[in-house]
């Protein structure tokens, strides 16, 4: 039986996700069918936002985060590397913790020392990482939620890119960009003041949250149709 735990660490449920989905994902979806699915996710996550139903958004960003992860597997991007290398413990732009971009006004991204002593073990230290670089209570909810729609718009650009050229560089914005979109997953996960891996443990206890097999066995319909 696969699971998470409340204190998985990215590889582990990135794992999880593999050991649970890969085989009907890839059978039934391209990389542009996961977008695809991350963003309806996300979308109907946002809906909660806006209907103040917090319950709503945090499941539904829960099942994105999941679809995110099947397709950083279907690409062999390791999550939490490219996590890491993007922000070291410090804002990807200005090189601050906590971000000082709005104050000092910087307009030219800055060289980022990288202290391997920082690194976060698990989930948990991840969302906690990106809490101090990002503060929550600089920013409203809403705001959180309209940067996370910007990425996956950022996400999706990338991966078309890359799906046209097929070459490392493009790949490597692919890996840049997916890194962004987690950290404002995190972000959300930080203003609803919820702890993102207890609550994927309560949600894959069993295997796929919903035919509770592994590998996954629900049909197409089931997938496609699924909401919360």
């Amino acid at each position: 039986m696969s699971s998470v735990k409340s204190n998985t660490t990215l590889p582990e449920f990135q794992n999880f996700i593999k050991q649970v989905y890969s085989l009907p994902n890839d059978r039934y979806f391209s990389a542009t069918d996961m977008l695809t699915n991350i963003e309806r996710f996300i979308m109907r996550g946002l809906k909660g936002i806006r209907k103040k139903d917090n319950e709503k958004t945090r499941d539904n960003l829960l099942i994105a985060i999941s679809w995110f992860i099947s397709l950083m597997n279907q690409l062999h991007i390791n999550i939490e590397e490219v996590v890491w290398q993007r922000f070291p413990y410090v804002c990807s732009y200005c090189g601050k913790k906590p971000c000082a971009c709005k104050i000092k006004k910087i307009k030219k991204r800055q060289n980022i020392y990288i202290n391997k002593k920082l690194r976060p073990k698990t989930l948990n230290d991840f969302q906690n990482m990106f809490e101090r670089i990002y503060p929550s209570e600089n920013r409203t909810l809403e705001d959180s939620g309209i940067h996370l729609a910007e990425e996956m718009g950022e996400l999706s650009e990338s991966i078309l890119l890359y799906r046209g050229s097929h070459n490392d560089k493009t790949f490597h914005e692919v890996s840049l960009e997916s890194a962004d979109l987690f950290s404002c997953f995190m972000g959300v996960f930080n203003s609803l003041n919820y702890d993102t891996s207890k609550e994927l443990s309560k949600m894959f206890t069993k295997n796929c949250h919903a035919c509770k097999k592994s590998p996954c066995q629900c049909n197409f319909n089931n997938i496609i149709n699924f909401k919360f």
